[in-house]
């Protein structure tokens, strides 16, 4: 029974060493060698942070191209999906006003366009990209309400479009803050 014991002490110092102490410097070294130097990768514009480039941020005004709604209200402190599942009618309800207010705001769609990313939040709570489908449907009503041409939003949104990596791994995507802030720049 003793050389278990010791084993046992032994195997939970060199765990603890490892996993408490050599692999958090590790990955902070590996973090500040990063583009954001590990404190995340900020958009700036005219020396003024504006977010962050890799986490979701609130859109909500009708000249702008909408985020996917969060289950954490945005905040990076809390990063979680909501953990309700579809048969929840507290989640049907919240996803059943999303699409109303979609369907208030972005007349002339029906309810089988919305994809699913502009209603449901994604796992982390944070994902700063939507799919090129749910940008599109935006189109119209960002175009009304800045006063735009759509065919002119319509191809800023597809410049854009984030293509798979190397045509294969993951889907195509849009950030939605970089979306954004191109539109603003497109009214200058």
């Amino acid at each position: 029974m003793k050389p278990y014991i010791i084993q046992s002490l032994r195997l939970t110092a060199v765990l603890t060493v490892l996993l408490c102490i050599i692999y958090p410097v590790l990955i902070s070294f590996a973090g500040k060698l990063s583009k954001g130097h590990g404190d995340g990768e900020t958009v700036t514009i005219n020396g003024k942070v504006v977010g962050y480039s890799l986490l979701g941020q609130k859109f909500d005004k009708p000249q702008y191209f909408w985020s996917r709604p969060s289950a954490v209200g945005y905040n990076a402190a809390g990063s979680a999906g909501s953990n309700k599942g579809p048969t929840n009618a507290d989640y049907l309800k919240e996803v059943s006003n999303r699409v109303d207010t979609l369907l208030k705001y972005n007349p002339g769609i029906k309810k089988t366009d919305i994809p699913a990313d502009l209603v449901t939040a994604s796992g982390s709570g944070l994902d700063p990209d939507i799919s090129p489908e749910a940008a599109r449907l935006q189109v119209k009503r960002v175009a009304v309400n800045r006063g735009l041409n759509e065919q002119q939003v319509e191809l800023l949104v597809e410049k854009q479009i984030k293509k798979p990596l190397l045509g294969l791994f993951g889907p195509s995507t849009v950030n939605v803050l970089q979306l954004n802030i191109a539109l603003d720049e497109l009214k200058k």
